[in-house]
């Protein structure tokens, strides 16, 4: 415990030294990830890669030296901008809060107070029956983690015939809280379920996929939102309206190397824990809390599919996208496990008119 400790400190000072110099410069690059279905993908890639460059710099002068290159890009991409609507998750001034948070003038996250939640639609063609709805949630604190985690993943399921989601949500502990991201979730759950005609799927075929830090977000959505607990008990303020009539329960959950922390404890008398797949490679640190979560979600009756993949470490969905080849073939497999899963899950009906 001492050493993860040390370990999480010394990453802590890395980041703070990084962003001293950088925090500027990222914050403005993130609506550009973020909102990754406006720009050329080539250029944003090149963007994410340089980024993730000088994360790894280990001087304040290194880091200063590449920020001009950086910036020029970024206002390059910034002028090919394309317009795509957003689905916003919440009206305007309405959006339910917890956290006390007006000041991000140290660049700490990358989303400043006045983010307000958001999907786009990465649907398939209208020729394409699809097999359900898949709703992403990037890792860590968004940003270019979106292209890889979010973008990439999507394309891939569109592929397998699902329409996708992209979810901006309030990231959890950066700086909301899991009930603040977790409500965010529902919310994009809630509408995508009222539109189930329009997106021409079934009402439960509603799948959420959280990668990472969006792992525990999805969690989030099940332990306070889920069955037939309600916004208000959380948000006592909260104003109800049409969509919260609507159930916010996930039909299946993708949890991609984001498992419940083992210092957690988990009340499931109220909730409705979805079957949930699990993947998540050997050299990950969330391995102890998989092997941890696995025999308390069986032991609560959820349905669990778990694998894991030698060689692997942390963060590896969609990175195809960034380096430009496949870095772990064998990790690369969960997307087709994950597949096999949801038809399992989504209805023998579904899987037989994909198949024909």
């Amino acid at each position: 415990m001492d050493d993860m400790k040390a370990l999480f400190e010394k990453m802590r000072a890395k980041m703070d030294m990084v962003r001293s110099v950088f925090g500027e410069e990222n914050l403005a690059a993130v609506p550009l990830f973020e909102n990754c279905l406006c720009y050329p993908m080539d250029l944003l890639t090149e963007l994410a890669g340089m980024a993730c460059e000088i994360e790894e710099l280990d001087s304040p002068e290194e880091i200063s030296s590449r920020l001009e290159a950086f910036r020029e890009l970024r206002l390059k991409i910034e002028n090919r901008k394309q317009e795509r609507p957003r689905l916003m998750l919440w009206p305007e001034n309405r959006v339910p809060s917890l956290t006390e948070y007006t000041d991000n003038s140290a660049y700490r996250y990358n989303h400043n107070p006045d983010f307000a939640p958001f999907m786009y639609e990465m649907l398939v063609p209208e020729e394409v029956t699809p097999m359900g709805a898949i709703i992403l949630c990037a890792g860590g604190d968004h940003g270019f983690t979106v292209l890889c985690e979010g973008y990439q993943v999507a394309r891939d399921f569109n592929q397998m015939g699902y329409q996708c989601f992209l979810l901006l949500n309030r990231t959890n502990l950066n700086p909301w809280s899991g009930k603040e991201a977790g409500a965010d979730a529902a919310r994009a759950i809630r509408i995508v379920r009222a539109n189930a005609e329009k997106y021409r799927v079934k009402k439960n075929q509603i799948v959420f996929a959280g990668f990472s830090n969006g792992g525990l977000t999805g969690e989030a959505c099940i332990r306070y939102y889920s069955g037939e607990q309600r916004m208000s008990e959380v948000f006592p303020d909260y104003e109800e309206d049409a969509l919260d009539q609507v159930s916010a329960s996930m039909d299946a959950f993708l949890c991609i190397y984001g498992p419940r922390m083992n210092h957690e404890t988990f009340d499931y008398s109220r909730v409705v824990y979805p079957p949930v797949f699990h993947a998540v490679g050997l050299e990950d640190f969330n391995m102890d809390n998989i092997n941890k979560l696995y025999p308390d979600l069986v032991s609560h009756g959820v349905t669990v599919e778990i694998h894991t993949f030698s060689g692997v470490p942390h963060g590896q969905a969609g990175r195809k996208l960034l380096d430009g080849y496949v870095k772990y073939p064998n990790f690369e497999m969960w997307e087709l496990l994950a597949e096999q899963f949801m038809w399992n899950i989504l209805g023998k009906e579904q899987r037989d008119l994909f198949q024909d």
